[in-house]
């Protein structure tokens, strides 16, 4: 169960996200990471045009950045429970493998350097993948998820406690060895690291 800062008297998880924010339902939090992944892919095509370098590796690094977190955070927080409430495996199998195919594709991504020739297609290949992805959740995924019995703000309450303490723990390894990405510091639950390679 996730634990509040609040130094008030501990309340009930129906009452809990109003401390953390108006109403952390986790299926908003996950579709506002979506559309930002998405709008950062379309600048991604416009800097491509412009073959600006520069800004194609820093968006890119963010993406990728944002790709990774919000897989952990779905494995770790809301699959688990969707799995149990929507009781449909193959489902929530096809889901795992996908993130599984897109952390590929980002550990490829950053073997790269923007000069690469292969470098805007398989960021190209990631969006394909990403968009397929979202387009399962948001269709599939989440309609079913909305009509089980799982505690959406109570889920979307811990989700964005994680969530602060993964970015935090990327801003300081970034800090720490900008020039070198190897995994996210184990922080509370992680599982497993979500990069997994290191830019040569």
């Amino acid at each position: 169960m996730p634990t509040t800062h609040s130094t008030a008297t501990r309340k009930s998880p129906t009452q809990r996200p109003t401390m953390l924010g108006p109403k952390h339902d986790a299926i908003r939090l996950l579709t506002d990471d979506h559309a930002k992944v998405k709008k950062m892919f379309k600048e991604f095509k416009k800097l491509c045009k412009k073959n600006e370098k520069e800004g194609k590796e820093e968006l890119v690094e963010q993406i990728c950045k944002e790709l990774t977190v919000h897989a952990q955070l779905e494995e770790e927080i809301f699959y688990p429970a969707a799995r149990q409430a929507i009781d449909d495996d193959d489902l929530m199998n096809e889901a795992m493998v996908e993130h599984a195919s897109a952390k590929d594709l980002i550990g490829q991504i950053q073997s790269m350097e923007a000069s690469n020739p292969m470098y805007e297609a398989t960021v190209s290949v990631l969006r394909e993948y990403v968009n397929h992805h979202v387009k399962e959740e948001e269709n599939e995924m989440f309609p079913e998820a909305k009509k089980s019995k799982m505690d959406l703000e109570e889920i979307g309450s811990e989700i964005a406690e994680r969530k602060e303490v993964l970015m935090e723990a990327w801003r300081k390894q970034m800090l720490k060895a900008p020039a070198k990405r190897t995994s996210l510091p184990n922080s509370g639950a992680s599982k497993e690291p979500i990069i997994r390679k290191s830019r040569k």
